[in-house]
């Protein structure tokens, strides 16, 4: 048994933290901490930070691979005469790396907290029961070695294969057979190209959060984020398995037990493109005491995978199937929440389970592809439309509109991400895009070309002033058109697109087009990447 044990303490996770159980007293040398990070001893902490250089070094010479391997050819080391020395040199830093693991498992096994996690955690992967869950979860340590606790295949009608849900797909160009054959052959080079930009470097500028490097600049910041999500919030950390076989990382808050409507209704959270539960909008429905149900990307945190369209499809639906099957929520009870990128995902959560009760996007855009071309050079445009609509196809307005249901959408004023050309000019925010378009297809008749013109004089108010101006300039009557809209409601079938306005004057319909943009929209006047308060979070609109 000691034997065993040691072996488990080589191949053992890293042990960060140790979370205080909510029902255990406080130890005397502790007090006043939920928690502690783990103290390795000496020995341990060397061996641990040798291993840790040469898995740094393995990891910049697996990306450097190809330009190291060109420049070892045209020098003429890669032959037999240089290969074997090598292999020897290598053969030997591998054993001298092996016996520094077995000198850190020996070191862990002597120390009575490791060796008392490692003992709970074969014991939960042996008995998986809430009780052995419970105290797995006071330790923070590799996800990866993480037991699963929900998967998709638990779901009551889990999906026919592991392919993945399903994505909307840009409408097909209608060619002839000899055509399309042609049109294939000349196209190839492009579908090549595209290709390897996209599992390249295209990948990682979309989302820099998968960066193996950047996460460990940030994973001090993040562990602090975890420890005070569990220690102060109670969270629950989780493992999710998607139908594609990625592995989620998820952290949930309960605060159902509190009472309240707030806390009887969960907020999903869908993070942007380097954010991390850990840090990340969680916070914001957290503070305004909602339920909230954070995770991360694939390819994120402790997420396998790498985070694709269809990838962050797939894991945005285990995390609503593990909502609804395991912790109890009703669909109708839940909130998606998304800033920036995590739109995506959002409002395919909000298209494919049309019975969830609202959609809130912070700082969100329509299309990636204008985005994209803003920071490709103009000769690439070809190769970037291509790529995006191939690979990369964040379409967000297009699923937006399959939803029915209400919708927020926050802008940010100031915003230097998602504007096409500059911060000062909120007028290429591509969020007035997604509400434009949102608006045309659920009102028709009210979003005329008039219509369309004073919403987006609304949309170009920089501040509350110049928007509180614009609309009291065309003199709105906010209870005319909620009777309106009510009456419209109450004698047909409330599905949009809604034919309201068709017979209405201009000045009418001018009205209530700026009403709903101001119901359907809230600008913040700050900066992309700044946190939304929890005052700015508001339950969408509904007549």
């Amino acid at each position: 048994m000691a034997g065993w044990l040691w072996l488990r303490c080589v191949l053992g996770p890293h042990l960060q933290r140790i979370h205080r159980s909510p029902d255990q007293s406080r130890p005397e040398s502790r007090v006043g901490r939920r928690g502690w990070n783990y103290q390795p001893r000496s020995l341990e902490k060397h061996t641990d930070s040798i291993l840790g250089w040469a898995s740094a070094i393995w990891s910049l010479s697996y990306y450097s691979s190809p330009i190291l391997l060109c420049y070892l050819y045209r020098k003429g080391y890669i032959c037999s005469s240089k290969l074997v020395p090598v292999s020897q040199y290598v053969g030997t830093v591998l054993v001298c790396l092996l016996g520094v693991a077995f000198l850190r498992g020996w070191e862990r096994w002597r120390n009575t907290d490791y060796l008392q996690f490692i003992s709970i955690l074969e014991e939960t992967k042996k008995n998986n029961t809430p009780a052995n869950k419970k105290k797995l979860r006071c330790y923070d340590f590799d996800f990866l070695h993480w037991p699963s606790d929900f998967s998709w295949t638990e779901a009551g009608t889990p999906k026919l294969s592991r392919a993945g849900v399903s994505l909307l797909k840009p409408e097909p160009r209608l060619r002839g057979a000899a055509d399309s054959v042609l049109h294939s052959v000349r196209t190839l080079p492009c579908h090549i190209i595209s290709y390897l930009i996209v599992h390249s470097f295209g990948r990682r500028m979309l989302y820099p959060g998968s960066v193996g490097l950047l996460q460990k600049a940030m994973r001090p910041m993040l562990q602090q984020g975890q420890a005070k999500l569990i220690e102060e919030f109670d969270g629950q950390r989780n493992k999710l398995v998607a139908c594609d076989g990625n592995e989620i990382d998820t952290m949930f808050v309960d605060r159902r037990k509190d009472g309240g409507q707030r806390g009887r209704t969960l907020v999903i959270c869908c993070e942007g493109n380097a954010g991390f539960y850990e840090v990340g909008c969680m916070n914001t429905p957290l503070e305004g005491g909602y339920s909230v149900l954070g995770w991360n990307h694939p390819g994120f945190g402790g997420s396998t995978g790498v985070p694709f369209p269809q990838n962050e499809a797939n894991a945005m639906d285990v995390v609503i199937q593990f909502a609804t099957h395991q912790l109890g929520f009703q669909l109708s009870e839940i909130i998606i929440y998304a800033w920036s990128i995590g739109g995506f995902t959002a409002s395919w959560a909000a298209m494919s389970y049309p019975e969830v009760q609202s959609l809130v996007l912070d700082a969100s855009f329509d299309d990636l592809l204008p985005l994209a071309l803003k920071v490709m050079p103009d000769s690439w445009r070809p190769l970037v439309q291509h790529t995006v609509r191939q690979y990369m196809n964040l379409n967000n307005a297009d699923q937006l509109l399959k939803y029915q249901g209400p919708v927020l959408l926050i802008r940010r004023t100031k915003d230097e991400i998602i504007t096409t050309t500059g911060p000062e000019d909120v007028m290429s925010n591509r969020g007035n895009n997604l509400l434009l378009k949102l608006l045309q297809f659920r009102y028709p008749k009210i979003m005329t070309d008039e219509g369309i013109r004073v919403v987006r004089q609304w949309l170009g108010a920089s501040n509350h002033l110049e928007e509180a101006s614009v609309y009291s300039g065309y003199e709105v009557d906010d209870d005319w058109c909620v009777s309106v809209l009510q009456s419209y409601q109450a004698d047909r079938d409330a599905v949009f697109p809604w034919s309201v306005g068709e017979d209405m004057t201009l000045e009418g319909r001018r009205q209530l087009a700026l009403f709903l943009a101001r119901k359907y929209m809230r600008n913040f006047e700050t900066t992309h990447c700044t946190p939304l308060p929890a005052s700015e979070f508001h339950a969408p609109w509904r007549l």
